[in-house]
């Protein structure tokens, strides 16, 4: 498995787009009603218990409409905060500050959202040797940042797009329906001769390709919406030849259940593609 840092060129990059699609021609609002000579003080805030991820984020907005803002972290990416803690401290231009306001709290509310589930999801599996995956389902153009927001609320990342990891999933099996000795045998065989230095996962619907997979040496096997008899009994029937992933329909109320069953990871597509942002505000002082 990975995990992925933000890097300050994609950072800044992404910032700039964002900046660029909300500001236009003009923050019209700010410039009509605040003098330019005008400063002020604010304290981004959260309002709610969370996990924050993305601080470098919103502060670079606020740096991007005027580097000479004084910026404060009052916390890091990873901390669980409670309602009323202050994640930053900015210091100048009030039409700075009022004009990156809603650029910074969109990445930072989004992220610390992610961020806080993914916590939610690990404290429910503590102590199991399970660790928490997140998906592919990720925002457009955001992966990147909700995958880095997943680790900071202490789960792990599961690859992170088409290239660097097989992932053989049911579609894949029925186009090889026919081939002998079985599908899943052939597809491991064809995925180890064309990309020997990838790790290859198959995702099995049955016990049966369960066990073709751990014959044929997947490294991961993706038990597919399996019940948690089943997928105790594919523990029993891998025996440690092969890491073991639960995956589908995953909720704060079931996960421990698939934790203890003995699975190695649980991955959660809901961490990245229908969490709610949480509730941050930028308040002047």
């Amino acid at each position: 498995m990975n995990s992925f840092s933000l890097d300050s060129e994609t950072i800044q990059k992404a910032i700039s787009i964002a900046l660029a699609e909300d500001i236009g021609t003009g923050d019209v609002t700010t410039l009509s009603l605040i003098p330019a000579e005008a400063r002020a003080e604010a304290v981004m805030k959260a309002r709610q218990p969370l996990s924050v991820a993305g601080l470098d984020l919103a502060a670079e907005a606020y740096r991007q409409i005027d580097p000479s803002t004084e910026i404060t972290y009052c916390c890091a990416d990873g901390d669980q905060l409670n309602r009323g803690d202050i994640l930053l401290h900015l210091k100048g231009s009030a039409r700075a500050i009022l004009t990156a306001e809603r650029v910074s709290l969109n990445f930072i509310q989004r992220l610390s959202g992610i961020a806080t589930l993914s916590r939610q999801f690990t404290d429910k599996i503590a102590g199991t040797k399970a660790k928490l995956l997140d998906t592919r389902k990720t925002t457009p153009g955001w992966r990147k940042f909700e995958k880095y927001a997943v680790t900071c609320g202490g789960a792990t990342n599961h690859r992170f797009g088409l290239y660097d990891m097989i992932l053989i999933k049911d579609n894949h099996l029925v186009t090889l329906r026919d081939a002998k000795p079985n599908a899943v045998a052939v597809a491991i065989q064809r995925a180890r001769a064309a990309y020997p230095n990838l790790k290859v996962e198959v995702e099995a619907d049955t016990l049966e390709q369960v066990s073709q997979a751990a014959d044929a040496g997947a490294d991961i096997i993706l038990l597919d919406n399996m019940t948690n008899e089943m997928m105790s009994q594919a523990v029993q029937i891998v025996q440690g030849r092969s890491l073991l992933e639960a995956s589908g329909g995953v909720t704060l109320q079931t996960v421990r259940g698939k934790a203890e069953t003995g699975v190695d990871f649980i991955s959660v597509g809901a961490l990245t593609h229908s969490v709610p942002a949480v509730d941050i505000g930028l308040d002047f002082i």
